[in-house]
C-alpha cells in the first residue's frame, strides 16, 4: 500500500502568507504612482498583473508539490532544463540588445535568468548524485561541472550579476555538502571572486555602486589612482551619477518607520522619492509603513523557509532529494538576504527582487516553482 504523504503545513502556509503579504505591500507601494503615471492611469495596474502571474505560479507550485521529485532524477530532465535555460539566455542577449534581460510577447515579459534558477537546481542535484562516488575527481566530475555551471552563470551575469551570485551560492552549497575537498572549494572561490571583480569593472554603473558604498568621498580611490582613471570610467555612464540616490532614499524610509511604522499605505518615500519602490526596494516600504515589526516579521518568514528547507534536506533518505532541497533553500533565502541587505545599506546596490514580495511575474513564477519542489521533498522526508 502506498504511503500517504503529509503536507508540510508550516512551509505551505508560510509561502502562501508571504505571497499574499507581497500583493498587499505591492498595492501600497505602487497604487498612487500607478494612478498618477499616464502610462498606467489606474491604481490597480501592478496588483492586477501580479495577481494574474500569481494564479499561474500557484498552479505550477501545486503541480510540482504533487509531482514526486524523483521524476526529476533523469538526465533528459536535468540536461534538457539546462539546455532550454541556456537557449533562452542566448536568445534574450540578441533580442533585448539594450539590457539583455527581457523576452517580450505583447504585454507579457519573461526574464530567462529567473527560469535558470530551477534549471540549475535540478541539474546540480542530478549531477552531484550521479557523480557522488567521484565528487573530487577533476577529470570526470569537477571539470564537466565547472563548464556546465560556469556557462549558465556566465550567460546570466552579462545582464544580472545579483542572480549570478545567487546561482553560484547554490552551486557552492550543494558541492560542499556533497563532500568537495577544501582545496577545490578554495580554487572555486578564488575563480568566482575574480569573476565578480571582472564583471563589476565591465560596467561603469557597477563600479560606482561599489565605490560609493565603500568610499563615497573617493578618498581611498585617489590614493592609488591619482590620475582618476577609475572615476573617469564611472562617468562614462549617466546612470552612475545618481546611483547612490536610491539607497539614500531607502535608508530614509527605513529610519522613518521606527518601531511601529507610519501605518499601511501611509509611507512617504514611495511618492516620487524612492524610484521603483514596488520592485527591488519594496522592503523599504515595508520598513517605513510597518516598522521594525513588519521588517522582522518578513525576515522571520524567510527564516521559516530556511528552517523547513534544511529540515527536509537532512531528513530525506536519498541524496538527490537532499541536494534538491538544499539548492532550492539557498536560492530563495540567499536572494532574500541580498535584497534586504541592500535596502538596509549593508551591501552595495544591486537590482534583485525580494522573492514573493517584489513586483515581477518571472521572479514569482520561478520562486513558487522552486518552493513547490521543496514542498514535495519535505512531504517525502
Amino acid at each position: 500500500m502506498a504511503q500517504r504523504l503529509k503536507t508540510d503545513w508550516i512551509l505551505f502556509v508560510t509561502v502562501l502568507a508571504m505571497m499574499s503579504f507581497g500583493v498587499l505591500m505591492l498595492y501600497s507601494a505602487s497604487s498612487i504612482m500607478a494612478q498618477l503615471d499616464p502610462r498606467y492611469g489606474w491604481s490597480w495596474h501592478f496588483v492586477l498583473r501580479q495577481v494574474e502571474w500569481a494564479a499561474v505560479a500557484v498552479a505550477v507550485m501545486m503541480t510540482l508539490k504533487n509531482t514526486n521529485y524523483r521524476k526529476f532524477r533523469n538526465p533528459a530532465v536535468a540536461f534538457g532544463a539546462m539546455s532550454v535555460a541556456l537557449m533562452l539566455l542566448a536568445v534574450v542577449y540578441f533580442v533585448d540588445t539594450a539590457h539583455h534581460r527581457w523576452l517580450r510577447v505583447g504585454t507579457v515579459g519573461v526574464q530567462p535568468s529567473e527560469l535558470a534558477k530551477p534549471a540549475l537546481v535540478i541539474f546540480l542535484a542530478f549531477f552531484v548524485t550521479w557523480r557522488a562516488r567521484a565528487i573530487n575527481n577533476p577529470r570526470y566530475t569537477l571539470i564537466p561541472a565547472a563548464l556546465a555551471v560556469g556557462l549558465i552563470i556566465l550567460a546570466v551575469v552579462v545582464a544580472d550579476l545579483g542572480t549570478a551570485v545567487v546561482l553560484g551560492a547554490a552551486a557552492a552549497a550543494v558541492f560542499i555538502v556533497a563532500g568537495l575537498e577544501w582545496r577545490y572549494c578554495a580554487i572555486a572561490g578564488a575563480v568566482a571572486a575574480v569573476g565578480v571583480v571582472i564583471f563589476i569593472f565591465a560596467e561603469p554603473y557597477r563600479i560606482v555602486r561599489v565605490v560609493q558604498f565603500f568610499d563615497p568621498q573617493f578618498k581611498i580611490i585617489a590614493k592609488f589612482d591619482p590620475n582618476g582613471n577609475i572615476r573617469k570610467r564611472m562617468e562614462q555612464s549617466l546612470v552612475t551619477r545618481d546611483t547612490n540616490y536610491q539607497l539614500e532614499q531607502s535608508q530614509i524610509a527605513v529610519g522613518a518607520g521606527g518601531p511601529a511604522g507610519l501605518g499601511l499605505t501611509n509611507g512617504r518615500q514611495k511618492l516620487w522619492y524612492l524610484p521603483e519602490a514596488h520592485t527591488d526596494f519594496i522592503y523599504a516600504v515595508v520598513a517605513e509603513e510597518l516598522g521594525l515589526a513588519g521588517s522582522v516579521g518578513l525576515l522571520l518568514g524567510f527564516g521559516v523557509i530556511f528552517w523547513r528547507g534544511l529540515r527536509a534536506a537532512f531528513r530525506i533518505h536519498d541524496d538527490f532529494g537532499r541536494y534538491l532541497a538544499l539548492g532550492v533553500t539557498v536560492v530563495v533565502v540567499v536572494q532574500g538576504f541580498i535584497n534586504m541587505s541592500v535596502v538596509l545599506g549593508m551591501m552595495p546596490t544591486k537590482g534583485i527582487p525580494l522573492p514573493m514580495i517584489s513586483y515581477g511575474g518571472s521572479s514569482l513564477l520561478s520562486t513558487l516553482a522552486l518552493l513547490g519542489i521543496l514542498m514535495n521533498v519535505a512531504e517525502n522526508a
